[in-house]
């Protein structure tokens, strides 16, 4: 039976090797540090490695298990390394292969226990193992309409979160409502309410024979403690354990873990108590903390050695830990860095977001002219509703960008659902809906409209404004594409468009382009780039307005330690004074940075510029135009959309454009984009060739004042342009060009129009 249990539970993911493996068990000591070496060396647990950020906690516990097994210590299929994503455990794998530790299981938590649910199942319970149920929001839904609840589609995702974290704290539904007051949780509605949906959703998943990915983790756990000739079977197996990343375990995890061990095996877990950043699914820190009172005879090594950071970087991360406060805190690690000095720290306070985004993305321009790779650059925020700002504010650069977990964007419900409606409106043909409909992006918002998607993003965040943001990007790819088939003399339908869709969905797992990441703070965990920009870093989105306990507010400081500790060099805090141009200058930076960043700690002004000061964003940035609130020259309303604010006026007025001289302009865009070899967007958008055909410019000062036109466009296309405006023909004199004149080159294929602000 071992050997057959061996064989069931071991079998490993191939994958390639980096190189050869170190000759000897000593090789495989070699360049490590002597913190990291004392981990390695501790072969018998239990061990306790508290890991700063950047230390190289990866690197130490994988040339443990490497020097065990090359050692003859371990014995590899006996040893069980778990984390807590696939991204991890894959890593893992690779060092381990490279070390010359092949046979050793390196998976994550629900991986490893599905595997052993699957193996025992039969034995334990008799039958097949019941279906995995990979979404649970639609049962949820279902449950909720059972209770007798109306639930907003837009609230699932939050009450299955809920949901989620009481099975993972090990809270049954009829003590849901006590353990949300006991432990001052924000609940999205009445907790009695929860607690009957999340009733309802158990019995309807074992009226259908099916389980959810915590019930994998229940099952496994429940197996090994009522079953102890099975129990005793996996702990024979299993006699070396590793799991990285403990500060995150939640109770059903250390609950399985206990099981696995037995309180015999060999322990090694590796955690950040300052790490600390999702407690809201159910994670403690409270098992890392207190592993030497559950271990007295631990061995305990803390590594500070910070290999990532400049000691710049470095100096901030750990003033941000020096003001936390409660049990983490008390835990805090001090890092040293290890690598050579750079740039300072810089702090830029805007009067606006849009200013924000928008020389943020022309720093990170500046950054790629040095030579900083796309790739090698974030934008960090603390809510998803952030980033179309900063996508506009790239794509209007031509500056390549990718949004962390994008590829699961078309298996969001509202996305799924959208998707549906489209090809049913493209089926259609002449569909009433979109019959009035001007272009291709009108009828996708008509269609999108049945749904209640609107021009105006919701206030806040969370799921609310995420939905609409999916729905604002099918809206944005629509007019992209567009703007891609005209120029290359297609038709752009919506059964074009909705092919596109399908051909987009099908391809989610390709490679990643080379771009700028945009991710959230907890997505940016267990990453890191050459330069990081940590915006919108203003009181109520960090510390988040919902964080109302101090426990709840230290997270949030947690949450910008890791923002801070994602950088190698380049590091940019910023924040804006109000969310609108024009708007009113209420906001405050986060208090987070209080007598950190320069001026902070005084009552004197603060500092314009310079290494780590504070910078005015926004008008004091040499060659920006002032801005302000973008009126309709029709109604006089506050303009809001991008396409609406570089028309200058609402779409549902009325026009002015002088319909000639747009085709003209149509005409000229496109002989320019065949010479030059790009797409027609990349010389100017469709809705830039309106704002100027409907406000005609006189001169330069007028067409320099368009939105879409900037000082590189203009000098380039500024004279042909206005000839075309005066009803000239620019091509006259193309004859006495030179032959073979160079063409300045443009990105291959960048998101939008690469307009240049002037």
């Amino acid at each position: 039976m071992q050997e057959e249990l061996s064989g069931a539970l071991g079998r490993y993911d191939s994958y390639e090797s980096g190189g050869e493996a170190p000759v000897g068990a000593d090789a495989v000591l070699a360049g490590l540090d002597p913190e990291q070496r004392a981990v390695a060396t501790a072969l018998h647990g239990p061990v306790c490695v508290l890991a700063g950020a950047g230390t190289g906690k990866t690197r130490a516990i994988t040339h443990r298990i490497a020097y065990g097994v090359r050692s003859g210590v371990y014995q590899p299929q006996q040893v069980l390394a778990v984390t807590f994503t696939a991204r991890a455990a894959g890593e893992m794998r690779g060092r381990l292969r490279q070390l010359g530790a092949e046979g050793v299981q390196a998976r994550t938590f629900h991986s490893a226990a599905l595997r052993q649910l699957q193996y025992f199942w039969p034995r334990a319970v008799g039958g097949e193992v019941p279906r995995l149920l990979e979404r649970k929001v639609q049962l949820v839904a279902e449950a909720a309409g059972r209770s007798g609840l109306r639930v907003q589609r837009t609230e699932l995702r939050d009450l299955t979160a809920e949901i989620e974290w009481a099975k993972v704290t090990q809270i049954v539904p009829d003590d849901y409502p006590a353990a949300v007051l006991k432990t001052g949780r924000d609940a999205p509605r009445d907790p009695a309410e929860i607690a009957r949906v999340y009733a309802t959703y158990e019995q309807t998943k074992r009226d259908r024979g099916v389980i959810d990915f915590e019930d994998v983790l229940l099952l496994t756990a429940a197996i090994l403690e009522d079953r102890p000739e099975i129990g005793a079977q996996v702990r024979a197996q299993y006699r070396h354990f590793t799991v990285d990343e403990y500060q995150d375990v939640s109770p059903l995890q250390q609950r399985l873990l206990d099981q696995w061990t037995g309180g015999g095996a060999s322990l090694c877990v590796v955690g950040d108590a300052s790490q600390t950043i999702y407690s809201f699914t159910g994670a403690t820190p409270d098992f890392l903390l207190n592993f030497r009172h559950r271990h007295p005879e631990a061995t305990v090594v803390k590594l500070v050695r910070d290999y990532r950071s400049t000691p710049q970087v470095v100096h901030l991360a750990n003033g941000l830990l020096s003001q936390a406060r409660g049990q983490a805190a008390q835990h805090r690690l001090e890092l040293v860095s290890q690598r050579e000095a750079g740039p300072e720290p810089v702090y830029v306070e805007y009067a606006d977001e849009p200013t924000e985004a928008e020389t943020t993305a022309q720093r990170i321009r500046e950054l790629l002219a040095q030579g900083v790779r796309a790739s090698e650059i974030a934008v960090l925020f603390r809510t998803n509703g952030q980033s179309e700002v900063y996508e506009q504010a790239l794509a209007d650069l031509g500056i390549s960008y990718q949004l962390k977990g994008a590829e699961r964007f078309f298996e969001r419900p509202e996305v799924r659902e959208a998707g549906v409606l489209l090809k049913g409106a493209a089926r259609a043909g002449e569909d009433p809906l979109t019959a009035d409909a001007p272009d291709l992006a009108a009828q996708v918002r008509a269609v999108l409209a049945t749904r209640g998607f609107g021009a105006n993003p919701p206030a806040g965040s969370g799921a609310v404004r995420e939905r609409w943001e999916s729905l604002a990007a099918l809206v944005r790819l629509s007019e992209e594409f567009e703007a891609g088939r005209r120029a290359a003399g297609e038709r752009a339908d919506l059964a074009a468009y909705v092919a596109e869709l399908d051909a987009r969905a099908a391809a989610q797992h390709a490679p990643a382009v080379e771009g700028v990441t945009l991710a959230s703070l907890h997505a940016a965990k267990g990453l890191e780039w050459d330069a990081v920009f940590l915006v919108g870093l203003t009181e109520g989105t960090l510390p988040i307005i919902y964080a109302k306990t101090d426990e709840q507010v230290e997270e949030e400081r947690r949450l910008l330690y890791v923002g801070v500790t994602r950088a190698r060099a380049h590091l940019s805090l910023s924040w804006a004074l109000s969310r609108s141009p024009g708007g009113r200058a209420s906001r405050k930076p986060t208090r987070f940075l209080d007598g950190l960043r320069p001026g902070s700690g005084t009552a004197g002004p603060r500092s314009r510029g310079g290494r780590g000061g504070v910078e005015a964003g926004g008008a004091g940035v040499a060659g920006r135009r002032a801005r302000g609130p973008v009126k309709c020259r029709v109604c006089d309303r506050t303009l809001t959309e991008a396409v609406e604010r570089k028309l200058r006026r609402c779409e549902s007025c009325p026009s002015s454009m002088d319909e000639a001289l747009f085709e003209r302009l149509r005409e000229w865009r496109a002989r320019q984009a065949k010479e030059q070899g790009v797409p027609a967007y990349v010389v100017f958008t469709d809705a830039t060739l309106m704002a100027i055909a409907e406000d005609v410019p006189a001169g330069e000062r007028e067409l320099a004042v368009i939105s879409g036109v900037g000082a590189m466009k203009l000098d380039k296309y500024g004279a042909a342009v206005l000839s075309l405006c005066a009803g000239e023909d620019p091509w006259e004199d193309s004859a006495d060009q030179p032959a073979g004149e160079p063409v300045e080159e443009f990105p291959a294929e960048p998101a939008q129009e690469s307009d240049e602000p002037a």
